[in-house]
């Protein structure tokens, strides 16, 4: 068995209500983290087992202030905050000691006369800090600039814990009572990185928020090789235990009908101009995509032509032109003919594969990292010349990503995904 399976250490564990704080060491039998890519925020959750001697009951609820469960005596109603460090036998710690997550929901699993089992789920502050704000304000400008904007006005995070990739285009608009969160990911899929196509993701990690450009992500250098043969090394001590998958199935590797009706191969994508009244008519094709995770993106033998009017799906918009201008003629805001078709095939085609996977707990692993996915080829023939499948054998981008922790056991769980095959990308 891998040493970075083994049981972690909980350093840290305590629930804080009202200046009163429980340690809840010794009495949790799972605790599982989440991350993704496709979240503004990290949750939590977690199972704990209580015989009833942990916390005195407030005096409003019994006179006699006896002792009883976390749940009854705190009690828990949500809100309460949590503050814990596990540290894993091989990767560090998972730190949230100085960023509590809150209590966002508690349920009472199982009740006996001797015990309780407790269900928590947490959330992380951001999240509460988001709810309670709503966004009034006219913007304009570089789209990175603004998001960063309304990150620190609304959300109040510190600078050093977000991290935006620069965007190349300007859009003006107002908050129409929407959420922090609400906005940024609505302007994820209209912004264009300085570099590359467009399409954003607005996410939380135990690091702070992420506003990263999907080519950007998928340009990044593996933070780690894992591999998949059928046994372990002689010993736990064998760091490359530290590094097999222990298990994967794949959900999804392409589906045909849908790759035409999201129009990942082509698009005809038709803007009609108030100010001119003209329409403008513009074709895209996925082979436009300047970078992929593996080789060239495959294109199924299909019969589109879009010269001469075979296309999969059609985009129709009108260009904000003059609306939030004080010019009686306003120019173009944020034209769609730079984004639109862009950012909607990189969405489809970067989910065309989706691959579930477990391995040893790795805490330096986050959402939105890419990983070497090394697996064996199945042959007859000779593997002297290598013995990595050259096509499902590459690089994977991290879009979920849980850690789990239990009595006995830590674990890594990823959802992956990839755009295309091979060992190597066409940008290397």
């Amino acid at each position: 068995m891998a040493k970075a399976a083994q049981a972690s250490i909980y350093e840290v564990l305590t629930i804080n209500k009202n200046g009163k704080e429980v340690n809840l060491q010794g009495k949790t039998t799972s605790f599982d983290y989440y991350e993704s890519v496709l979240s503004p925020n990290v949750t939590a959750s977690f199972t704990f087992v209580d015989t009833g001697g942990s916390v005195a009951y407030n005096n409003d609820y019994d006179k006699q202030e006896r002792i009883g469960s976390v749940y009854n005596a705190l009690p828990i109603t949500s809100g309460e905050e949590l503050k814990f460090r596990i540290r894993n036998n091989n990767s560090g710690a998972l730190d949230f000691e100085r960023n509590p997550l809150i209590v966002n929901s508690a349920s009472n699993l199982n009740q006996t006369s001797q015990q309780n089992v407790i269900l928590i789920n947490l959330i992380s502050q951001s999240s509460i800090t988001n709810q309670n704000s709503v966004v009034y304000k006219k913007y304009n400008g570089n789209i990175g600039n603004t998001v960063g904007n309304i990150i620190k006005e609304y959300l109040g995070t510190e600078q050093n814990k977000v991290r935006i990739d620069d965007t190349s285009n300007d859009y003006s608009f107002t908050g129409n009572s929407q959420s922090p969160f609400e906005l940024i990911m609505w302007l994820a899929a209209k912004s264009v990185p300085s570099e590359g196509n467009a399409g954003f993701f607005f996410y939380e990690t135990r690091t702070g928020f992420n506003f990263r450009s999907i080519d950007s992500l998928i340009s990044q250098e593996p933070v780690a090789t894992y591999y998949r043969t059928g046994g372990f090394a002689a010993n736990v001590d064998n760091s490359g235990n530290d590094f097999k998958i222990l298990s994967f199935f794949i959900s999804k590797n392409q589906n045909f009908l849908n790759t035409l009706k999201t129009g990942v191969l082509n698009s005809r994508n038709i803007y009609f101009n108030p100010k001119t009244f003209e329409e403008v008519e513009k074709p895209f094709e996925f082979t436009e995509l300047v970078k992929s995770l593996g080789k060239d993106v495959e294109e199924p033998e299909v019969d589109t032509d879009l010269s001469s009017g075979k296309f999969t799906r059609t985009h129709f918009d009108i260009l904000d032109i003059g609306t939030h201008s004080p010019e009686i003629a306003g120019s173009d805001n944020n034209d769609p003919i730079g984004w639109q078709a862009q950012s909607t095939m990189r969405y489809n085609i970067l989910f065309s594969q989706v691959l579930n996977m477990q391995v040893p707990c790795n805490i330096n692993l986050k959402a939105g990292d890419t990983i070497n996915c090394n697996f064996e080829i199945v042959t007859q023939s000779s593997k002297e010349q290598g013995s990595d499948d050259p096509v499902q054998s590459g690089k994977y981008l991290i879009v979920d990503l849980c850690h789990h922790f239990d009595s006995t056991t830590s674990m890594t769980s990823m959802t992956l995904v990839r755009d295309s095959y091979g060992l190597y990308s066409k940008n290397s």
